[in-house]
């Protein structure tokens, strides 16, 4: 099956071509049928499987050759990260369709996002707390909306969006698509879903088998060996773009001090960094100037590199989702991919749990 069975708009097209996209994913397979029919749509899927162009070439196709004096379509996402990457993806889907979409968030100055509004926006991608700014101050205009995304919805909850997203729907018509895409279902995602989806098609990716090409392996070693064992790991030259995972934003900060200090291409993402800082580093991260990129789980989310070669858990995750969100950032594209996992011996209940939901054992490095 390729793309050309959803009959999508050849302007359309010329863009799917553009971004060399040519078999749907299996969410993309599953949701784009019913959004293209305006149904509303929970789609239950990890990162790294194709959600932002399931929901994102339904909308092009449905704004395609209507004009509006205020914006069509509203995309909430978590992180900056993720919200500039769906509107890149947009506007290379997009490009020969004439729509228009605008980014929105903070830690920039609000006038360019005020002026975007001004002139005229099909599509919204936006972080929840400065839209409700724009909104409350009158300088973004929701009354036109007609198709809804919240994406990463569970990690929008984690971070303490749900206010603020309850605050924007009401702002918006009752009348309009809603679509839901979320890797968990938490109990307030569920109540939420409830309110605001109608008679929705529910889509489930099973996160454990959406990646086969990941193999997984842990390292027994205790918190005062992880550095020198990472350090050892990265003399492998097959480790050319490997993303590592921290707890905490000091622990990025320090371990990417330390890595560089050594000779290696590394670099931090927390959230400590300036919007032009983060943008640099993801940038470098993309082009190779760094080989290494030490980030927090907040940044997991926004990271869309195809060629990432591995990924390393220098501290475990406190859940099994968020272990799955973390290795899905590599074996993507169809590429083969590593999850490297540090732990001690108190970890290994979580390596456990891991295990089961993933259906095999991880390989054991001593």
């Amino acid at each position: 099956m390729d793309f050309t069975r959803f009959n999508f708009h050849p302007e359309l097209c010329a863009g799917i071509a553009a971004c060399q996209y040519t078999t749907p994913t299996p969410i993309q397979e599953k949701t784009i049928p019913p959004i293209l029919k305006g149904r509303d749509v929970l789609g239950l899927a990890q990162t790294g499987t194709g959600k932002t162009a399931a929901f994102a070439l339904p909308m092009l196709q449905r704004f395609l050759g209507r004009k509006s004096t205020t914006a069509r379509g509203l995309i909430m996402a978590p992180t900056r990260e993720l919200a500039e990457q769906i509107h890149d993806n947009i506007q290379k889907m997009g490009r020969h369709t004439g729509l228009k979409s605008v980014t929105v968030y903070g830690g920039v100055g609000k006038n360019p996002q005020i002026k975007a509004f001004r002139r005229g926006v099909d599509i919204v991608v936006a972080c929840p707390g400065r839209l409700l700014d724009l909104v409350n101050t009158g300088a973004a205009d929701l009354s036109g909306i007609e198709m809804l995304v919240l994406d990463e919805a569970d990690q929008m909850l984690d971070m303490g969006f749900l206010p603020d997203i309850k605050r924007i729907i009401r702002q918006l018509p009752q009348k309009r698509q809603s679509l839901v895409f979320s890797a968990t279902m938490p109990a307030e995602i569920a109540r939420l879903t409830r309110s605001i989806l109608h008679r929705p098609e529910t889509v489930r990716i099973n996160p454990s088998s959406s990646l086969p090409a990941i193999s997984h392996s842990v390292f027994k070693v205790s918190k005062q060996g992880r550095t020198s064992l990472l350090k050892a790991l990265f003399q492998d030259d097959g480790m050319a773009s490997t993303l590592v995972f921290t707890r905490t934003k000091h622990k990025a900060k320090s371990l990417a001090a330390q890595l560089a200090k050594a000779g290696f291409s590394a670099a931090s993402l927390q959230g400590n960094l300036s919007q032009n800082k983060r943008r640099q580093t993801m940038d470098g991260f993309r082009d190779g100037r760094f080989d290494i990129l030490v980030a927090t789980d907040i940044a997991a989310r926004g990271i869309d590199v195809s060629g990432v070669s591995h990924v390393v858990n220098y501290d475990l995750p406190d859940t099994v989702d968020t272990y799955i969100h973390r290795t899905g950032r590599t074996g993507r594209a169809k590429k083969s991919g590593r999850a490297y996992t540090f732990a001690a011996q108190e970890d290994m209940k979580m390596v456990a749990r891991i295990e089961k939901t993933l259906g095999r054992k991880m390989e054991a490095v001593s």
